[in-house]
């Protein structure tokens, strides 16, 4: 066989794999069936194509698709995973490994307009942020389930086991790690809490430069990097940086209301199962003493642990401690 290099110049990868595949079809085949030949494998190419990306997502009735990873035995006691603003469930890989090498099913979703999920318009509250949740959780079934989430995800944790994990006997335990409940916002009846212009400067921010600003968050305050003597990790922060950025500008800044905003405190009165409240003292973005002490005297099954020095980001900054903890709090 010759081939014709000025045939090919020009191509791409992708290209020039197809054309080759249909010179040597077209030489070890009939004429007729090299053509219905690949045309068939093209077919169901795609086909397959379309069905992997279909496992990956949900989609609600209102065609708003959720992603989501489901790593493990299906027959295992599963971990699901809630992350938080603004990143995706790639913010919980040191984690997911680690519980997948324990043994366990690990399962975690990108919210709305987060991450790979549709970048919608509506619905960026905590009530569809719950919702969309146990859409999920109920696709894959899951049962028996440990419900872990960071932050924002860590209100999403108690508004879904309040209102559908519990009542649906789908939960065993539940882990809020520097979560934002019961309420960020300072008012009168929250008057140790954070003031309404603080987050008005989150909002200013991300409008004016959201690519700045995502760069600023994780290389200061988040993961405490910003302390004397820290050492920053490049990495971290682009990662950071990544998550956010692949996400809806519109959805993070509507999120910084649901997050600040929403009274959860009937949420966590409300769950009765083993619960894990995890946070550190030096946590710059949600003040523990406005969140996770008030979240172990509210919840009726709460175990406290304030970790000295800790920041916001500790799950991935002291990844090895708080796996050993949580894996510790799971087997217990």
């Amino acid at each position: 066989m010759t081939i014709d290099k000025a045939a090919y110049s020009g191509m791409n990868r992708r290209d020039f794999v197809a054309v080759a595949a249909a010179s040597v079809a077209a030489i070890l085949l009939p004429r007729s069936l090299a053509a219905t030949s690949l045309a068939e494998f093209n077919q169901q190419h795609n086909t397959i194509e379309m069905k992997e990306r279909d496992m990956a997502t949900i989609t609600l009735k209102n065609g708003t698709q959720i992603y989501y990873k489901d790593w493990g035995p299906k027959n295992a006691q599963p971990i699901a995973f809630h992350h938080g603003w603004p990143l995706s469930s790639d913010d919980w890989d040191a984690q997911m490994l680690f519980f997948l090498a324990n043994g366990y099913r690990v399962v975690a979703h990108d919210r709305r307009g987060h991450g790979r999920s549709s970048q919608v318009d509506t619905g960026h509250d905590m009530d569809h942020y719950a919702s969309d949740a146990s859409a999920v959780f109920e696709h894959l079934d899951l049962r028996n389930a440990i419900h872990v989430g960071h932050s924002t995800g860590g209100g999403e944790v108690a508004r879904y086991v309040a209102n559908y994990g519990e009542p649906q006997g789908r939960v065993a335990k539940a882990v809020l790690i520097a979560a934002v409940p019961p309420l960020m916002v300072k008012t009168e009846k929250n008057p140790d809490g954070t003031p309404i212009e603080v987050f008005d400067g989150f909002r200013k921010a991300l409008a004016a430069n959201r690519a700045q600003f995502f760069l600023d968050v994780p290389s200061g305050p988040f993961y405490g990097f910003n302390r004397p003597g820290a050492q920053a990790s490049q990495g971290v922060i682009e990662n950071w940086w990544r998550q956010g950025m692949t996400g809806s500008a519109l959805a993070h800044y509507e999120g910084i209301k649901a997050f600040s905003e929403t009274d959860q405190t009937d949420d966590l009165k409300a769950i009765t199962v083993p619960t894990l409240v995890m946070q550190g003292d030096d946590d710059q973005i949600v003040p523990y003493r406005d969140a996770s002490l008030l979240q172990a005297k509210l919840v009726k099954n709460a175990t406290l642990k304030v970790y000295k020095g800790f920041p916001h980001g500790m799950a991935t900054t002291h990844a090895d401690v708080i796996n050993a903890d949580l894996l510790a709090f799971i087997k217990s």
